[in-house]
């Protein structure tokens, strides 16, 4: 054994000797052995604590926020504190871009780490993710995370899928049929989502949480509240971004007072940018310019180094990241690049895809589609007249490059080929396998009656090319003043926008079917039904004109053409929850209650809160003596809207057919109270 001497100088100075001092606070060869042993066993145990620890993930994702609005990415005339001071924690990456400039397809492909030619979402409000979809809440929740999302805007309703995988998915938004052209404006405020957030959180999830939260304020009609309203008076669309960031704010401080803040890994990006102008372009969705693709992107991850990267990136690397931070294994099918190596200021473990594509224009004005890529500096944009930008030289992508490098186009129109044959999937391809379009979109497609090429390219049924979106710019821009005009009850100057619209475009189906919507609303019946049948002479295979082509002929007693077009409805669009109550509204009315009660069950079956329907079918079973079934059915109908007048009184009657007086009396009461309520859009019953 050797002497403490001994074992003083072998662990002193490199010298080999020691001071007075210093001797003084050597122990004997024992006890030191003794601790080191204690030493080693506390370091181990905190080891194995921080590897069984597992990190909270919150992902904040702000709506329709350019990156250059924001104060950390140079923005001087706005006011971000928190966003800021979160980026100062976190790696931002000064080049993040969006895959698709809407905000459902963009999110399904950030919570699934893939394409939309693998997600099958390219558009909102008529598009689902599948069920066999693997998204970051479905992993996380199946390796113990509690999992919650708070959402700004209906469009990503739970009926899109992005549901997927949380335990708590608060939606809950106040509309009976989601109408596409106003969605934007059934929205929850910011501060709304996270109140419900910071409920969620306050009851204490005892497991590591995920926790989702959606802001919409900025997201057009730009209408701040107070005090930003004035502040930013001139710029109303930077007043949106200062009040989402006071909401950031405020959570990021409730995490930080509850001692979660540190050990959380936290994901800051917006899911799409604003135009604002720039090549012509309001707002968002048409254009697949960096205006609107270019978004913020911070990570904090427990423990690393702030820092800002240069490198370009995409929103689909997110989910990738993420797992890779939390040492989860990444699932196969996704196909993102993980950014940890680079987020841990290790060298680069690639280059990410960054692709990008608007099928708005065809999918809505019959217009031809756009698809970019983005590669070391430059950008391709493949259209009918293509495009090639040099975005280092040229960041606001002012000059077509084409003609002048024909070969860099040839050399990027060839990586977006190879991008998109690899990321589509293979039922997606034709016999010959070079389809270059998804099994969802190409369906949806070919219902719609457009030809689509081996090239990828998509034709009218003629085989005629499409038209270029930039020719029908103006067209646009007044389709959708005119729509905003409309969600506020303008009709005749709607009207007037789309007559001049229809100047430039006569047969623009998107234009015909809001004059039809317009006239529809003022119950100019007369006039909608001959524009929503001119719709379906230009696409007989769409379900929106015969839906409401059967709520017209049902409020004007035109019982059989309603059932007609609330089947033709249904058998187009399956989901359209709200054609089944049509339809079986109308049995009702020709006294067909067999009939009805399966249409009602089939809208609940579609729309599980649907309250109406549950009251329908409480009503049916009541006349069918089958109390018990009605009782369930009003009470969910009940628990689903408190405020509903018809759904009480027909629960008191229910109650009291089953002898529960004291609980009829109760519901009774309740009704009465109530001022009536009645479902929109739906035939009168």
């Amino acid at each position: 054994m050797k002497s403490s001497t001994q074992t003083s100088v072998a662990i002193s100075s490199p010298c080999g000797h020691i001071s007075r001092r210093a001797k003084a606070f050597f122990v004997t060869g024992p006890l030191l052995r003794w601790l080191f042993t204690v030493l080693f066993l506390v370091s181990l145990t905190i080891k194995l604590d921080a590897a069984e620890t597992k990190s909270n993930v919150i992902i904040i994702t702000i709506d329709t926020v350019r990156a250059d609005h924001l104060g950390c990415y140079g923005y001087g005339l706005i006011q971000t504190p928190n966003i800021d001071a979160l980026a100062r924690s976190s790696v931002r990456y000064r080049h993040a871009f969006t895959m698709v400039p809407l905000t459902l397809p963009a999110h399904a492909s950030l919570f699934t780490g893939s394409f939309p030619m693998a997600t099958g979402v390219h558009d909102f409000a008529t598009n689902t993710l599948p069920s066999s979809a693997v998204t970051l809440a479905k992993v996380l929740h199946q390796n113990g995370y509690a999992t919650g999302a708070f959402l700004g805007s209906p469009v990503l309703d739970s009926r899109y899928g992005l549901n997927q995988g949380f335990e708590t998915y608060f939606d809950h938004f106040d509309f009976n049929h989601l109408d596409e052209a106003k969605a934007d404006i059934v929205k929850r405020p910011g501060d709304m989502v996270v109140d419900e957030a910071l409920r969620w959180l306050k009851q204490g999830p005892r497991r590591p949480f995920f926790l989702w939260v959606h802001l919409y304020d900025a997201h057009y009609p730009y209408n701040p509240p107070e005090p930003y309203a004035s502040r930013y008076k001139a710029r109303p669309y930077d007043g949106g971004i200062a009040f989402v960031d006071a909401q950031v704010g405020r959570l990021v401080s409730f995490l930080k007072e509850k001692a979660s803040f540190a050990n959380s890994l936290v994901i800051l990006a917006s899911d799409h940018g604003e135009s604002l102008g720039d090549h012509g372009e309001q707002k968002h969705g048409f254009f697949i310019y960096d205006s609107t693709l270019h978004v913020p992107l911070m990570v904090k991850v427990p423990g690393v180094t702030p820092r800002v990267v240069g490198k370009d990136v995409s929103l689909v690397d997110v989910m990738p990241t993420v797992l890779q931070a939390l040492r989860i294994p990444v699932p196969p099918g996704v196909q993102g690049r993980g950014l940890l190596s680079e987020i841990l200021g290790h060298p680069s473990s690639g280059s990410s895809n960054v692709y990008a594509e608007t099928f708005l224009p065809l999918l809505h004005f019959s217009w031809s589609q756009l698809r970019a890529l983005r590669w070391k500096g430059m950008k391709y944009i493949e259209a009918p007249r293509p495009e090639l930008y040099d975005t280092i030289a040229d960041p606001h992508e002012s000059k077509n490059l084409l003609g002048a490098r024909p070969a860099v186009a040839q050399v990027m129109r060839d990586r977006l080929s190879n991008v998109l044959r690899r990321y589509t999937s293979a039922l997606g391809a034709d016999a010959g396998g070079k389809e270059l379009t998804d099994p969802a979109l190409l369906a949806r497609l070919h219902a719609l009656g457009y030809v689509t090429t081996p090239a990828g390219s998509v034709a009218d049924a003629a085989g005629k090319e499409l038209p270029y979106p930039k020719d029908r710019l103006q067209v646009y821009e007044l389709f959708w003043e005119a729509m905003a005009d409309g969600q506020h009850g303008r009709y005749e100057e709607s009207l007037g926008k789309l007559r001049e619209a229809q100047k430039i475009e006569p047969d623009s189906l998107a234009v015909l079917l809001l004059s039809a919507l317009d006239h529809f609303q003022m119950r100019d019946f007369r006039q909608a039904i001959q524009l929503f049948n001119r719709t379906l002479e230009l696409k007989p295979k769409f379900a929106q004109p015969h839906y409401y082509l059967g709520v017209m002929y049902a409020q004007t007693f035109n019982n059989e053409a309603a059932i007609e077009h609330f089947k033709k409805a249904l058998e187009l669009e399956p989901t359209n929850f709200s054609a089944a109550f049509g339809l079986g509204s109308t049995y009702l009315r020709l006294k067909r209650v067999d009939d009805a009660a399966i249409a009602f069950q089939e809208a609940v079956r579609l729309h599980a809160d649907y309250a109406e329907a549950y009251t329908a079918l409480g009503e049916i079973y009541l006349y069918q003596k089958r109390i018990d079934d009605a009782v369930q059915v009003l009470e969910r109908a009940v628990a689903i809207m408190p405020q509903m007048k018809q759904a009480h009184y027909r629960l008191g009657q229910a109650y009291e057919a089953k002898g529960l007086h004291r609980k009829a009396q109760e519901e009774l009461d309740r009704a009465n109270s109530l001022s009536s309520t009645a479902p929109k859009d739906v035939p009168n019953q």
